[in-house]
């Protein structure tokens, strides 16, 4: 399907996509395709647009996020490819990032290990933040770690490696641990466009959400150098009975709550 506004303006197609979906993803689609920002695109409201194909507005109808239908999004002012091969990096995510900075202060350390990297937002966050760290990220998905290599290729960033790996790690502590496991409770009912379209590897973790943290609180003690941390992410709920988990393994555990107020990130230390 092309051309479903043909050489209308700006303003005139979009109010005629926010008919039938949110106004903002109406806004970013239209956007994409005309390869400019979402703002670039707003200063020119009478800007007569031709030639559009209605198949991403038909896709994001469908209930398909928008990161996978134009294969990207902005992690900590980031760029990040996407696909449905790995979880769409969210904002609530950089409360990890932040967590990290606050333990190190002026400190820099010289490694970062992600666990389950994913696209690889949390390590190459990180790594644009300490120009002198290495990084290593380990996923069990094939798939998500092709993705993570293309992100670090894409944005320049040589210092990051990636390999197939679980919760073990590597065999010699490190100085930061990042971590965002899947945390979701089996049944947990979610927006149609993260429960149909996500890897529910990367949700779901046993009948009530806490199967990861059982595999990854007695190996992370070790993982870590003295002066090191981990800093894991949680579900909004789970602050008590997740610590817990890290507790039991003589770890001191601190909480740092995201933008919202609510409890996003263990930040895991010995």
């Amino acid at each position: 399907m092309t051309d479903p506004c043909p050489a209308e303006p700006v303003w005139s197609i979009l109010a005629q996509f926010a008919q039938t979906m949110d106004r903002l993803d109406a806004e970013l689609l239209l956007a994409d395709q005309l390869a400019c920002t979402r703002l670039e695109m707003l200063a020119q409201p009478q800007r007569m647009v031709g030639g559009l194909s209605a198949i991403p507005f038909a896709r994001r109808m469908r209930g398909e996020p928008i990161a996978y239908i134009i294969g990207r999004k902005e992690f900590w002012s980031l760029d990040l490819t996407v696909s449905r091969d790995v979880l769409i990096p969210r904002p609530d995510s950089e409360t990890l990032i932040e967590a990290a900075l606050a333990h190190f202060g002026n400190r820099q350390p010289r490694a970062v290990v992600d666990l389950g990297t994913g696209s690889g937002a949390l390590l190459l966050a990180a790594l644009t933040e300490w120009p002198d760290a290495i990084g290593i990220g380990y996923d069990i998905s094939i798939n998500a770690l092709k993705v993570a290599r293309d992100n670090a290729e894409r944005l320049g960033i040589t210092r990051a490696a990636f390999f197939p790996g679980d919760w073990s790690g590597l065999d010699a502590p490190v100085p930061l641990i990042l971590c965002n496991p899947p945390y979701i409770a089996e049944g947990t009912v979610l927006p149609r466009d993260v429960v149909e379209w996500e890897p529910h590897e990367a949700l779901f973790a046993g009948a009530d959400g806490l199967d990861a943290y059982r595999a990854i609180a007695p190996l992370i003690g070790r993982q870590i150098e003295p002066d090191g941390v981990a800093c894991i992410e949680i579900g909004y709920d789970q602050a008590d009975t997740a610590a817990a988990l890290f507790l039991a393994q003589g770890l001191t555990v601190a909480l740092r709550r995201d933008l919202a107020g609510l409890p996003r990130c263990l930040v895991v230390t010995k």
